[in-house]
């Protein structure tokens, strides 16, 4: 674990710096939507990672709840100094996962590109030109700060892509419904739901009652976009009043299958 500064001068800890540079652009993308976040709101974060989310709304409000979800154990141990270090006491972080069952899963934890781990190792291992395309997203749309990578030729992208999943490790990890969350911790309204949970958001939301639907106000989420997952996640979301549905892949991405949603009732 280091600590570092963004490229806005905001420090934070985290396991790879490149990493949390692009995944602090993600989320700069995820907040570009027409996302109404206040004082006082609640915020549900699964697949936290390194909580750059919750870093970056507990600057802007300091009394937002924020709940935080990772699995992977060595990712936790980042997120959970993140948010102490935000000096939000809202801020709470849980090591577990989110799914459709209350159980445990066998994660798979990439050292060499945390970002990628995932309880679906399939989705990279059997569809190796989505993952291909992905890294070479990443490198196309690096941070200026990161001017180099623009030199990387694309052939050498699938030696990069071998060396990100290498000495990857299994880990087993418990997850809950967001039902069961909701009911244990007595969540009374969940003003934006964020899930990036490389390969598990359907499950995430399949996993939600349809009382604890009426609490969620918007979503964001990240959909890998196999065995038709994006038209379930749309038909779910219309199906539970989400009247207001965008799909937008980020610059970088559009010859991958990973493709941006937010949804909300207004």
């Amino acid at each position: 674990m280091k600590k570092i500064k963004l490229n806005d001068g905001t420090p934070i800890y985290c396991l790879k710096e490149h990493e949390a540079i692009v995944l602090d652009e993600h989320i700069k993308g995820y907040l570009g939507y027409d996302v109404k976040i206040k004082k006082g709101d609640t915020i549900v974060d699964i697949g936290a990672n390194i909580g750059v989310l919750g870093i970056r709304l507990s600057t802007y409000f300091n009394d937002i709840n924020i709940h935080a979800f990772e699995p992977i154990p060595d990712i936790y141990t980042v997120l959970e100094k993140n948010a102490k270090f935000s000096s939000n006491k809202n801020f709470k972080t849980y090591m577990m996962g989110v799914s459709n069952k209350n159980t445990e899963l066998i994660f798979t934890y990439y050292p060499n590109s945390p970002a990628l781990s995932t309880a679906q190792p399939e989705l990279w291992e059997d569809d190796q030109n989505n993952f291909i395309s992905a890294v070479q997203g990443n490198i196309h749309n690096a941070p200026k700060s990161f001017w180099w990578a623009k030199f990387i030729p694309n052939f050498i992208t699938p030696l990069i892509a071998k060396y990100l999943t290498a000495n990857s490790k299994k880990i087993k990890s418990p997850v809950i419904t967001l039902s069961t969350f909701i009911k244990n911790e007595k969540i009374n309204k969940i003003n934006l739901l964020k899930i990036d949970c490389e390969g598990e958001e359907i499950n995430v939301l399949t996993g939600i009652k349809n009382e604890h639907w009426l609490l969620i106000k918007s979503i964001i989420m990240e959909v890998n976009d196999i065995n038709n997952n994006m038209e379930k996640a749309k038909s779910i979301l219309k199906k539970q009043g989400f009247n207001t549905i965008k799909v937008e892949k980020e610059k970088g991405f559009e010859k991958t299958k990973l493709t941006n949603i937010y949804a909300s009732k207004d």
